[in-house]
This record gives C-alpha cells, sequence and structure tokens, in this order.
C-alpha cells in the first residue's frame, strides 16, 4: 500500500462512503421524502447533494471531463439548482419538492464512485497542488487537494445530518 497523499485521501473518501452507503441502507421513499421540521433538508435530498457533489467536482472540476449526471439517470425528477457566481445556491426550497428515487440514485452513486475511484488511481501527490478555477460558483480557485478534502468532509458532515434524520423518524442512523 502506498503512503502517498492521494493514497490516504482516496481511502478517507473510500471510508467516507462506505458509511454514507450504510447508512442509507434500508432508506424507504417515504424516508426520503420526511420534511423535518425547522431549516433541515430531507435526507434524499441530501444524498443527491452528496453524490452530485463528487461528480460535479471530480469528474467536472478537477478532471475536466463533463459530470455523470449530465448522461446517466440520477433519480431525481429537477436538477439541484446551479450556482450563480455569486456564491453556492440556496438548496432549501429544492430540497423540499425534489423527488428521490432512492435506488436509482444510489445506482448513480456506484457509477459516480467507480469513475472518481479510477481517476484518483491516476493522479500523483504533484497533482493535488494543481489550481482548478472555480469562479463560475463563486468559489475561485481551489487546489485539487483542497477539493478531494472539501468531497471527503461534504460527505461526512452530511450523512451525519442523514443519519439523524433516520433517527427522528424512529430508524437506526448510522449503520454501526
Amino acid at each position: 500500500m502506498s503512503n502517498s497523499v492521494v493514497s490516504s485521501l482516496h481511502g478517507q473518501l473510500k471510508n467516507a462512503r462506505q458509511v454514507l452507503e450504510g447508512t442509507m441502507e434500508g432508506v424507504s421513499p417515504e424516508q426520503a421524502h420526511w420534511t423535518p421540521p425547522g431549516k433541515a433538508n430531507p435526507l434524499g435530498a441530501t444524498y443527491a447533494h452528496i453524490v452530485s457533489t463528487e461528480d460535479g467536482l471530480v469528474n467536472g472540476a478537477i478532471k475536466g471531463a463533463a459530470p455523470l449526471y449530465l448522461s446517466t439517470n440520477v433519480g431525481i425528477s429537477e436538477p439541484s439548482p446551479a450556482p450563480d457566481g455569486s456564491g453556492l445556491p440556496d438548496w432549501g426550497a429544492w430540497s423540499r419538492k425534489v423527488q428521490v428515487d432512492v435506488a436509482a440514485m444510489r445506482a448513480y452513486a456506484q457509477a459516480v464512485y467507480a469513475a472518481s475511484d479510477e481517476y484518483l488511481a491516476s493522479l500523483t501527490d504533484e497533482d493535488l497542488a494543481r489550481m482548478v478555477d472555480l469562479s463560475g460558483m463563486g468559489l475561485g480557485e481551489r487546489a485539487v487537494g483542497d477539493l478531494l478534502g472539501t468531497i471527503i468532509a461534504n460527505t461526512q458532515w452530511h450523512t451525519g445530518e442523514i443519519a439523524c434524520l433516520k433517527g427522528l423518524q424512529g430508524e437506526k442512523g448510522y449503520p454501526f
């Protein structure tokens, strides 16, 4: 096993995904669309956000290819709001109206993970310093390594939300 930084980041991402997918195990359509009180988003929309963020950042921004969500059934009734250059959009209204086909979204997730894993296997530690222009999202330039860290953190943060939302519905959250 390599001791490279890329290898470490890749391992962290795989672990974060494993917990995410275990947390999503057994989620019904009713659970996916349950609207929690306050400002929290339904867990189906949160899952869609996690997976599409990895797809958009790895396949789109970092790799420079078309994200899979442009050519694959991702299991959502409407696309998530796109950044408009002034920062990240407000996901709240979208999350409460989007319908998520959990099985289709999970299949899309597996395709995203495979594409990301293949690309990450090609990177060297030196590639992590390459800058990626995210000005169109209002985020300026970011290093590849920083973006990979963001994907890992985003997956972990939102997996916690999904676990909590399952718990509020009387179900086991995390798989452990």
